[in-house]
């Protein structure tokens, strides 16, 4: 890693701001040759982590614009590394100048995720807190960007640690008896272990279990609007999105494929689907929507059926509520209720009934707390809920370790057979934190990042 790399960290849209970054041994020097401080001195000998005026100037030397320098001395910085950020206007040719200025210069373009991949190399942060960092930026709720911001803060790696240390504790007081029998060691008894993996595997499978409110943080709640033709699911689509993403007309029908959505309710974020009204036709068209309207039913989360509450459920009504009740969670909305009410709630087989009308708006408040209780918006996201379809794997690997490893133990088997999976489950544990973690899987995480980050 003693080469310079060079990103514009800010994306290439016209904006406020824009910043050029760079780290690496000699970065300053690079950068210099680029931006030169108001005051006349050296980048290289600029304030650590003050900000300086200067001008940056592009590869043929003309100035492209006046703004602000920083020089960060590792290992104190982002990376670990040296590094300086060019805090310019947002002009993306502005930009584009500047880091062709850099490459000039000796900088090299810094690949995918390449800044945190050094902060990770570097030490300065594990594999938690580095896949938190992608996670911060893709972010789609206040919950997920303080769960993420959490897990950027170590929140994870602090869980993990103790439990990881006692394994280790365990592992070694066998070695040290197995390899120095001559020392005053006490003596080692499996069995006065038992508690310590008991408690290891509880505290991991606790963690595990925040798997399902990670997955609704990371990409929302699938939920699949489902309904007759004409009992208001467009308009209530366009209603939580806020403006009219779904045709509405008067016509039974109108709408014949999915449209897909994602609004936010409360703390909750659906990923919510319009789907064709449910009923028997003779359009070929229709028909394939209808199916589709079946499949979203079970492939969501959740089901959001809606009926009119102004007349009578029929059969097709039925059909509906059939295909709603298919999906793991499922809530009813008494829609239109500006108009006078003829549907006994006693007759609907949901367990909440919410009363609405997506015309006026009316009831659709109550939605928010029924969800957020259903999917667990709004509880504290410090960064032990588990947002990762890799760390979940690993964990699950490591609990099922630790399992084996108290059958083994009950069973009567010898030490070194209990702890090839105590072994295990901390290798499992290693690949998490990314203690052990393999080159290959090393590059597949950073590849997910933005360049510049």
């Amino acid at each position: 890693m003693a080469d310079v790399i060079a990103a514009i960290s800010t994306g290439n849209q016209l904006s406020a701001i824009g910043i050029l970054r760079l780290s690496g041994p000699g970065c300053a020097q690079v950068a210099g040759q680029v931006f030169q401080p108001a005051g006349g001195y050296p980048l290289a000998e600029a304030p650590n982590r003050k900000l300086v005026l200067g001008t940056l100037r592009d590869a043929r030397g003309r100035v492209l614009d006046q703004c602000l320098g920083v020089y960060t001395r590792g290992p104190g910085s982002y990376t670990g590394e040296d590094t300086v950020e060019l805090q310019c206007h947002g002009s993306p040719a502005v930009l584009a100048a500047g880091l062709e200025a850099l490459y000039a210069a000796g900088a090299r373009p810094a690949r995918r995720g390449e800044f945190t991949k050094r902060a990770f190399l570097n030490g300065r942060m594990d594999l938690t807190q580095a896949e938190a960092v992608i996670d911060l930026i893709e972010a789609e709720s206040a919950d997920a960007a303080a769960n993420a911001a959490g897990q950027v803060g170590g929140a994870l790696l602090r869980q993990l640690e103790p439990v990881y240390s006692q394994l280790t504790d365990l592992c070694s007081h066998f070695h040290a008896v197995l390899d120095y029998p001559d020392e005053d060691i006490d003596d080692f008894r499996l069995t006065a272990y038992a508690g310590t993996l008991a408690r290891c595997q509880g505290e991991l499978e606790n963690m595990l279990a925040t798997a399902g409110q990670g997955r609704v943080l990371k990409r929302g709640v699938q939920a699949a609007l489902l309904g007759k033709p004409n009992v208001g699911k467009s308009s209530l689509l366009n209603a939580l999105a806020g403006f009219p993403r779904a045709i509405v007309t008067a016509q039974p029908g109108t709408t014949r494929d999915t449209v897909e959505e994602p609004v936010l309710v409360g703390s909750v974020r659906l990923r919510l689907v319009d789907t064709a009204g449910i009923r028997q036709t003779h359009d070929e068209i229709e028909a394939m929507g209808v199916e589709r309207a079946r499949q979203a039913a079970q492939g969501a989360d959740l089901a959001l059926f809606v009926c009119d509450g102004s007349r009578p459920l029929d059969q097709e009504d039925q059909a509906a509520m059939a295909a709603a009740l298919t999906a793991p969670q499922a809530i009813c909305l008494l829609n239109k209720q500006d108009l006078p009410q003829v549907v006994d709630r006693g007759a609907l087989p949901f367990a909440t009934v919410v009363p609405i009308c997506a015309k006026t708006g009316q009831g659709l408040e109550a939605l928010a707390p029924v969800l957020e209780e259903m999917f667990g918006g709004g509880a504290p996201c410090d960064g032990s809920v588990l947002t990762n379809v890799r760390q979940v794997e690993a964990m699950g690997r490591a609990v099922r370790a630790l399992v084996q490893a108290q059958t083994a133990l009950v069973a009567g088997f010898t030490p070194d057979a209990v702890l090839t999976d105590v072994e295990g489950a901390m290798e499992a544990l290693g690949e998490l934190s990314g203690r052990t973690v393999r080159q290959d899987i090393t590059d597949r995480i950073f590849e997910r990042f933005c360049v510049g980050k």
